[in-house]
């Protein structure tokens, strides 16, 4: 149980800076250039993709399907 909480730190961790930089952006009128969020935003969603296709590789090996 502990290792799927690891599995999802760096999609949470992503998320976190993401939004901890827009706040900080908006509050405190720093200059951050877009690229860095649209970086961060990109290494996410692969972060999140390898998650998926780990889980499908593990539902794959388990349940085998049948065709009519």
């Amino acid at each position: 149980m502990k290792k799927d909480y690891l599995n999802y730190f760096l999609v949470i961790g992503v998320g976190v800076v993401l939004a901890v930089g827009v706040f900080t952006k908006i509050i405190f009128h720093f200059d951050i250039d877009s690229d860095w969020f649209w970086f961060l935003a990109g290494c996410g969603l692969v972060a999140e993709a390898m998650i998926a296709y780990r889980k499908q590789k593990k539902f794959d090996k388990k349940y085998k399907i049948v065709e009519r």
